[in-house]
């Protein structure tokens, strides 16, 4: 439990080439099934098929029908996660997300890890800034009884004051663990400066003072008003049958009622204009061995179509051993042992960034090259090699990523609650191949020459 966000060999062909929307909220009637897409090999067999159904309620369901595997993956998505909270319910997603283990009106908390531990699954839950979601991977035999638990935990977990008290200790452990990690500590410190304090600038785990203040009732409240069927996606991906799991979902999540609501599917969530980021600097003392810092802008909300460009610019300048920054600072200067270079997509905001640990005398001389090389991919962009070597570490990366089934459904969850959109595989790799030097160049001039945002931590 954390707080924290379909490629076949080439040749394939897809009868569904472009991308798919999901038909949105209310447009469909409870009980309709759509094929969103199918993937054919070079003999014509099927070997990837994506189906939605919306069960009542409001509750989606959509699968992967994957050929040649014999595991399955489960998702429960949720459309709520920190930046939903008022001040007085920071942290109430993620503590929410760890009570849903500790039993229901069927199952203790032993009996929840029991059941899949028991068939060799692996189970786990995240809560993010805008979702949260509790999954399982399991031999494909064992996904009726993978539905039946999470069915069983999201609908019937008896959230008591007894297990509010014990697992409020648990979290306050865990922000002392974030705490004493520097890596979390800059990247924490990065967002509040960047967003100020407003959830998109809170840590999705809560402080010390909101946990020790969230009652049971409030607690009970936030469920009640946030895990809704309409808010929901279960996604699936493997060796599944989409008729079975919509019956499998439809019976687990069917417990005391949670189906019999008169909703339609909530859209996904909208952004208005693109936040702007908060410039200046934020430093934090902290007995460490190392200085921990994060210089960057804001960048583009998830909607923006530049992502694909931005995709090839964060390669190039710090995604991988043969980046610009790892190359000038670590290989060529030995400056850091660690450096790299991130992007952060939210509905209507964006972060671009670059994270390094050094030693504290050389923290000048880190933060001296870096800008050197942001203004300079700001006047000049990439090379043409560069480019190239972009292209296919993303190609790459999609690729060999979502050869996994746990991959595929979170592909599936994510493009059905927060995108809208499910692209196929050979579009997104379409998009890739098509970004350009002037799009790079053009959007490296835009972001590189914002106000910059700089957290630092360290002795």
């Amino acid at each position: 439990m954390t707080s924290r966000s379909n490629p076949g060999p080439t040749g394939q062909q897809s009868s569904a080439g472009r991308s798919a929307r999901s038909p949105g909220a209310g447009s469909r009637p409870a009980g309709s099934t759509r094929t969103l897409q199918t993937v054919k090999g070079a003999d014509g067999q099927v070997t990837s098929r994506v189906r939605r159904t919306v069960l009542p309620g409001g509750l989606r369901v959509i699968t992967e029908q994957m050929a040649g595997v014999r595991s399955a993956s489960i998702g429960v998505w949720v459309g709520v996660g920190s930046r939903d909270e008022t001040p007085t319910l920071h942290g109430t997603s993620h503590f929410l997300e760890h009570l849903l283990f500790k039993g229901t009106r069927e199952r203790s908390a032993l009996d929840i890890s029991v059941a899949l531990d028991e068939v060799g699954g692996e189970f786990n839950a995240f809560t993010a800034k805008e979702y949260t979601c509790f999954h399982a991977r399991v031999l494909d035999d064992d996904l009726p009884l993978a539905v039946d638990v999470l069915g069983d935990m999201i609908t019937s977990s008896l959230i008591t004051a007894a297990d509010v008290d014990a697992e409020r200790e648990v979290i306050l452990d865990e922000i002392a663990m974030h705490d004493d990690d520097p890596d979390d500590v800059v990247h924490n410190l990065f967002a509040a400066q960047a967003w100020g304090d407003s959830p998109l600038g809170r840590p999705i785990a809560g402080s010390e003072e909101s946990i020790k203040a969230l009652t049971r009732d409030q607690v009970v409240r936030f469920h009640r008003r946030h895990y809704r069927p309409a808010t929901m996606v279960v996604a699936v991906a493997g060796n599944v049958d989409h008729a079975s799991v919509v019956r499998q979902v439809r019976t687990a999540f069917g417990r005391n009622g949670f189906l019999d609501r008169d909703e339609s599917p909530v859209p996904p969530r909208r952004g208005g204009r693109s936040r702007r980021a908060r410039p200046g600097t934020a430093t934090v003392t902290k007995p460490f061995e190392q200085v921990n810092l994060v210089l960057g802008v804001g960048g583009p909300s998830r909607r923006d179509d530049r992502r694909f460009a931005l995709g090839v610019l964060n390669t190039a300048l710090g995604g991988g051993t043969s980046s610009r920054l790892f190359q000038e600072v670590r290989e060529v200067r030995g400056l850091a042992y660690s450096i790299y270079s991130f992007a952060s997509h939210h509905a209507d905001a964006g972060l671009v960034g670059v994270a390094v640990g050094c030693l504290p005398d050389r923290v000048d001389d880190v933060l001296a090259v870096v800008r050197a090389e942001l203004a300079r991919v700001a006047a000049e962009g990439i090379t043409a090699v560069e480019l190239e070597r972009g292209i296919g570490q993303l190609r790459g990366g999609l690729v060999l990523g979502l050869e996994d089934s746990g991959a595929r459904m979170s592909r599936l969850g994510k493009a059905e609650l927060i995108h809208d959109e499910l692209l196929s595989i050979d579009e997104v790799l379409a998009r890739v191949e098509a970004v350009t030097l002037e799009e790079v160049r053009e959007l490296a001039a835009e972001l590189f020459t914002r106000p910059e945002v700089l957290a630092v931590v360290g002795p």
